[in-house]
């Protein structure tokens, strides 16, 4: 029975060409769904290691160097040198910078001894974003 209604009273069965249509419109469906959750799954999953902090310090020294890296992201990242005392060799403190007014605060503040307020965020989905979990928003002379 090929387009037409069943009577109520008679018992239709699909024939083959209708069952098939029918299977490919739910495998479609199913296969349209799958992917649009997992896209949505990526795109919450990466807001949230964007927005919410693992942890957040701050962090005095020197800065040794900003630069933009990256062969097609280009992100700002720099190197903190901490040394507690003098004589001691530092300890660097590799560090991104999303904001291209901090950078520009850093770069005015060189040679000054600095204190770098960072958050640190972890499972950033990729590099594109920073070469290191440890984000700086905000940067002060230190005394």
């Amino acid at each position: 029975m090929t387009g037409r209604a069943c009577p109520a009273n008679v018992r239709c069965i699909m024939d083959t060409k209708t069952a098939a249509a029918k299977a490919k419109r739910i495998i479609v469906r199913v296969v349209l769904g799958g992917m649009t959750l997992m896209i949505l799954g990526v795109v919450a999953y990466s807001y949230f290691t964007l927005h919410y902090a693992y942890s957040e310090g701050e962090r005095v020294g020197f800065i040794q160097k900003v630069a933009k890296k990256g062969w097609i992201c280009k992100t700002n990242e720099g190197e903190l040198a901490m040394a507690n005392v003098l004589g001691q060799q530092a300890q660097i403190f590799d560090f991104t910078v999303p904001d291209d007014g901090v950078v520009g605060q850093i770069e005015s503040l060189s040679g000054h001894k600095v204190a770098v307020h960072y958050e640190e965020r972890r499972g950033v989905p990729s590099s594109c974003f920073g070469e290191t979990g440890y984000f700086v928003t905000a940067v002060k002379k230190a005394d």
